[in-house]
């Protein structure tokens, strides 16, 4: 007998349909986390951008180059590895465990070279004289405060997604695993890469210097 059917008295059997609410608990798990995250984010970038609108002395120090370019590229190379998850996760969905590993693979090398990139803006930032409590040009010292802070949020995101691609990279090349952990680590992934097209525009397109 079926999951979908249901024993009754003198051995007959009715046929109910699947549940349309019925999912994995780990994908369910992992929505009921992207939602949280997603009123955290939220809440943060409108405060900044409250923040941003109501201080007259805010600081506007990037410029297209190197500031906004190598935002492009950190942009570019996030949205490539949202394609590489894609790809691993159709692979796994398809059985193709060594094609799914290699996906997995090229999703942490972008996500290395993202964090890469994005320590290194910041070490030329430091260098600069920005901080969480400086401002080397005289403005409000809350431009580095706020940048500093919610770029790390997200760094520190994409650090983990690394760190869980790999694990689920392992996991599944070992059978521990199955594909539907690599589906639901592809969805906070996609996710990381989302709350990203807010955090360009709002923290680098809006602070090019006049």
């Amino acid at each position: 007998m079926s999951e979908s059917e249901i024993t009754l008295d003198a051995g007959h059997a009715a046929v109910l349909e699947p549940s349309p609410y019925a999912v994995q608990s780990k994908k369910l798990t992992m929505w009921l986390f992207i939602i949280s995250d997603a009123v955290t984010f939220g809440a943060i970038l409108f405060g900044y951008a409250y923040l941003r609108i109501g201080t007259p002395n805010w600081s506007t120090p990037f410029h297209f180059s190197p500031n906004i370019v190598n935002g492009l590229i950190m942009t570019f190379v996030l949205l490539s590895s949202s394609l590489t998850m894609l790809a691993a996760d159709a692979a796994a969905k398809q059985g193709r465990k060594s094609s799914c590993l290699q996906w997995l693979g090229a999703t942490v090398v972008l996500g290395i070279v993202f964090a890469t990139l994005h320590l290194r803006e910041w070490f030329h930032m430091f260098d600069e004289g920005w901080s969480l409590s400086k401002n080397p040009l005289g403005g409000s010292v809350q431009f580095g405060a706020t940048f500093f802070s919610i770029t790390g949020l997200h760094l520190m995101h994409v650090i983990s997604g690394i760190i869980a691609l790999i694990v689920i990279a392992i996991g599944y090349n070992t059978e521990w695993l199955d594909a539907g952990h690599v589906e639901t680590t592809g969805l906070y992934w996609h996710f990381v890469d989302l709350v990203w097209m807010f955090v360009f525009p709002l923290l680098y397109l809006m602070n090019v210097a006049r």
